[in-house]
This record gives structure tokens, sequence and C-alpha cells, in this order.
């Protein structure tokens, strides 16, 4: 069993991406002693180049120690993801010569959606992710799952306090935008260029009152048919697509 100080990854590109991020400490990687696919000889090769040890162990002990999730033959006992304090993030903008993009994921209680949110966040040149303590779900083992191992990759800085962090933000020129379906400002009429923190609200009630009224403007994302919500994973993918269009849009006109 894990101990205080370690959790289980599971799942291929989980443990495989965090043995090349190197942001863990491993314990041992385990492999399944019925493997079949040639993916697992991959983690075996970069978790001997790491000096990791190997473990070759019964699927049925793999099964116990996943609690019967989804882990492909391939678990590894790891110290858990190594996250920031929000505060530290202060210093680092003040140094920048370049416009930021921040995403700040408000209160995300499913683990798949944030999986999904920090996996995309990673492809749409977020430099920056930001998490409440309290009210999100962690970045967990399942969320690396989730996120197809790139959350082990990723700048993760937790927030104690969304509204007081967003006050700061915009004293180093940062504009911030919440992300909403009531939004009065249509997203692809908006300004996503410059130092810009994205927020996404949670799956059931949006972005809190106080951390919306810290927004200085608050976009929507146009929908039309039968149905008038999205998954916040997609919103919020959709949304940091249109920034990212937008930054590169900038890029090339000054060109």
């Amino acid at each position: 069993m894990a101990t205080q100080k370690t959790e289980i990854l599971f799942g291929f590109h989980s443990v495989y991406e965090a043995l090349r991020a190197e942001k863990r400490q491993f314990e041992v990687v385990l492999i399944s002693s019925k493997r079949s696919s040639g993916r697992t000889d991959k983690v075996i090769g970069l978790a001997e180049k790491k000096g990791v040890k190997i473990q070759y162990t019964d699927p049925r002990e793999l099964d116990k120690l996943t609690e019967f999730a989804p882990h492909q033959g391939v678990v590894a006992r790891a110290s858990f993801f190594p996250t920031k304090k929000a505060s530290n993030i202060l210093p680092i903008l003040r140094t920048r010569e370049t416009p930021y993009f921040i995403l700040i994921i408000e209160s995300i209680e499913d683990p798949h959606n944030l999986g999904a949110l920090i996996r995309t966040a990673l492809c749409a040149d977020v430099d920056y992710i930001m998490i409440p303590k309290d009210r999100s779900c962690p970045p967990s083992s399942t969320v690396s799952r989730s996120s197809a191992g790139a959350m082990e990759h990723a700048d993760i800085f937790m927030i104690t306090n969304t509204s007081s962090l967003l006050r700061n933000l915009k004293e180093y020129g940062a504009w911030v935008s919440g992300l909403d379906a009531d939004g009065a400002t249509g997203l692809y009429e908006s300004d996503l260029t410059g130092n810009i923190a994205l927020v996404i609200g949670g799956e059931h009630k949006g972005i809190r009152p106080g951390v919306k009224k810290e927004c200085d403007f608050v976009v929507s994302i146009p929908i039309s048919g039968k149905i008038n919500s999205l998954n916040a994973s997609v919103a919020g993918g959709i949304a940091m697509y249109e920034a990212k269009r937008q930054r590169i849009a900038l890029t090339l006109k000054g060109k």
C-alpha cells in the first residue's frame, strides 16, 4: 500500500510521462507479469535509464492497488505531484518580458474535466495553471491519467483566495476574463491578447459571484440548437484555443 508520502500512478501515459518529466520521486514501477503491450517496454526502458526500481507483479495485485482502475499493466508508487503556491507567481510575472496567458480553473470537481483542461492548456500555450486549494479537485493520479500524462509536465499553482489573487494579478498588468454562459461579451468579439488570466467556472455553478466580481469582463460562447450548455472542459478548450488563435494572429500581424 502507498504511504502518506506517496501515491499510486497508473496507466501507461501517466507513468511514462511522469518518468519523462522528472518532477516526482519514484519508489518503484510495477509491471504486470502478463504484459503484452510493446508500450510497456518503453516504460521499462525509461525506468531503467532513470535508475528506478522495476518489479513484475501479478495483475490481480495491480487491480487491488488501483482499486480496479484501468491500469494497462503499468503502475508506479511515486511522490505526490509537486505544486507551487499561487503567491510564487507574482515575482515570475514581474520579470517576464513577453505577454503571459494564465488559466485559472475555478471549482472543477470532476478529475476527468480537470485532466482534460490541463491537457488542452499545455497544447494551447497556456503559461501557468492555477487551481484553488479548496472546493476543487486536486491534481491527483486520476487527473494525471485523464490528462494522458500531460499533467506531469505542467506548472500548477495552488490558490488560497481566488478573489485576492485576481486583484494581485490585475496590479501586475493582467486582464482577467471569466468564461460564463451569462457573459455579456461573445467570446469571438473579446480581446484575449496581451497579459490574460482566463477563469473557467465549475461544472455546476460556474464562476462564484465573488470571483466573477473581480473579472474585468465575462465572455460567453455562442450556442445554437436545442442544447444550451457545454461541458466545462469543452468550453474551456474552445476559449483557450480562441485565445491562442488571437495571439498567433497578432504575432503574424506584427511581422
